[in-house]
C-alpha cells in the first residue's frame, strides 16, 4: 500500500507548498479574482490554484520511480502544461471563447496522437464491445469520440467551478473512484492506479485551502486541468469512461442542461451566465458549504453505484439519475419563478 500512498502524500504535499508560496507572490503583485457579473469572489481571493496543481502533478510523476513515462502520459503532461499557459492566460485577461476551444481541442488532438486513443466501447443496452479500432473510419471515429469526451469533460469541471470546493470535490471524488476501480482484480492496473493518487492528493492539497470561505481559487487552468486529467485517466489503458460519466453525472447533466437553455433562449452555448445548478441553489439561500457537501454526498453515492454494476446497470443509474436531477431543476426553476 506503500506504493500507492507515497505519491498520494507527496502530490499532496507539493500542492499546499506551492499554494503557499504562489499566494504569497500573488499578493504582492496584488493578483486577485477577476471582478465579473457571474463571479462571486471579491477581495483577496487568489486564482492560483490551477498552477499549484498542474506543476505538483508534474513533479509527482517525474519524481515517482514505479512510474515508466510512456508516450501516451509524456502527451498527458505536455496537454496539462498547454492548459496551465491557456488558463493563466485567460485568468489575466479572459480569453475569448473560441480560442478556449481551439486550445482545447488541439490538447485532445495532441494526446490522441501520442496514444491516448478509445479503441472500444461498452453498449450501454447489451453490455457487449463495439470495437472500432481498424480502417480510417475507426480512427476518425476514434478522434471524434476523444475530442468530443476531452472537450466535455474541461468544459463540464470548469462550469462546475462556480463556489467553493464544488469543482475539486467531485474531482477528487472521481479520482478516487478510478483508483479504487483500477486495483479491482478484473481491471488490475497499478500504473493507472498511482496516476489516480496523484491526481487525488494534487486535488485534496488544492481542497484544503479552496473549501468555504477559500482564499484559493482553481482559476481556469484549474478547473480546465481537472476536467482533462479526469478524462484522460478514464481512457487510460483500457476505457474507463462509463465509470466517470456516471460518477460525474450531476456536472455532466448540470453542463448539458445549461446548453438546453442557451440554446431555449436563443442565446449562445458559450455565453457564461448563472444558470447553473449550484448559482440557482444559491438564489434559493443554500450556502456555498451546504451546496457543496450535497453534491460530494450525491457524487460518492453515486461512486459506489458504479463500482459495483456492469455497464447495463450504469445505464440504468445514469438514467434515473438525469430524470432525479433534471425533476430536482424544474422544481427549483419553479420555485424560483415564483419568487420573481
Amino acid at each position: 500500500m506503500l506504493k500507492y500512498l507515497l505519491p498520494f502524500a507527496t502530490a499532496f504535499i507539493i500542492t499546499v507548498l506551492l499554494v503557499l508560496a504562489l499566494k504569497s507572490i500573488a499578493k504582492k503583485i496584488n493578483w486577485t479574482e477577476r471582478s465579473s457579473s457571474r463571479h462571486i469572489h471579491q477581495g483577496d481571493v487568489f486564482r492560483i490554484g490551477g498552477i499549484a496543481m498542474i506543476i505538483a502533478f508534474n513533479l509527482a510523476i517525474w519524481s515517482n520511480q514505479d512510474l515508466f513515462i510512456t508516450t501516451q502520459l509524456y502527451g498527458v503532461m505536455a496537454a496539462s502544461l498547454v492548459i496551465l499557459a491557456v488558463g493563466v492566460w485567460d485568468d489575466l485577461r479572459e480569453v475569448f471563447w473560441k480560442t478556449q476551444l481551439f486550445y482545447q481541442v488541439a490538447v485532445a488532438i495532441l494526446v490522441f496522437i501520442l496514444g491516448l486513443r478509445i479503441y472500444n466501447i461498452v453498449n450501454p443496452l447489451t453490455g457487449s464491445v463495439l470495437n472500432f479500432n481498424v480502417g480510417s473510419v475507426g480512427i476518425i471515429f476514434s478522434i471524434f469520440l476523444v475530442v468530443l469526451w476531452i472537450v466535455v469533460m474541461i468544459n463540464s469541471m470548469n462550469w462546475l467551478d462556480g463556489i467553493d470546493g464544488l469543482s475539486g470535490g467531485v474531482s477528487f471524488i472521481c479520482a478516487i473512484t478510478i483508483f479504487i476501480l483500477s486495483l479491482q482484480p478484473e481491471v488490475n492496473q497499478p500504473p493507472v492506479a498511482i496516476l489516480a493518487v496523484i491526481l487525488s492528493g494534487v486535488i485534496l492539497g488544492f481542497v484544503f485551502f479552496n473549501f468555504h470561505p477559500s482564499f484559493v481559487l482553481a482559476g481556469t487552468s484549474g478547473s480546465m486541468f481537472m476536467g482533462f486529467a479526469l478524462a484522460a485517466l478514464a481512457i487510460f489503458s483500457g476505457t474507463k469512461i462509463a465509470t466517470a460519466i456516471l460518477v460525474l453525472s450531476l456536472p455532466i447533466i448540470d453542463f448539458v442542461w445549461v446548453i438546453g437553455e442557451r440554446i431555449r433562449n436563443k442565446k449562445s452555448v458559450f455565453m457564461a451566465d448563472k444558470n447553473h445548478l449550484h448559482h440557482k441553489l444559491l438564489e434559493l439561500g443554500w450556502s456555498q458549504r451546504k451546496i457543496a457537501l450535497h453534491f460530494y454526498g450525491v457524487t460518492a453515492l453515486i461512486a459506489i453505484v458504479a463500482l459495483n454494476t456492469r455497464a447495463i446497470g450504469k445505464s440504468i443509474t445514469l438514467a434515473v439519475t438525469f430524470i432525479i436531477i433534471a425533476s430536482a431543476i424544474i422544481l427549483i426553476n419553479k420555485k424560483l419563478a415564483r419568487r420573481g
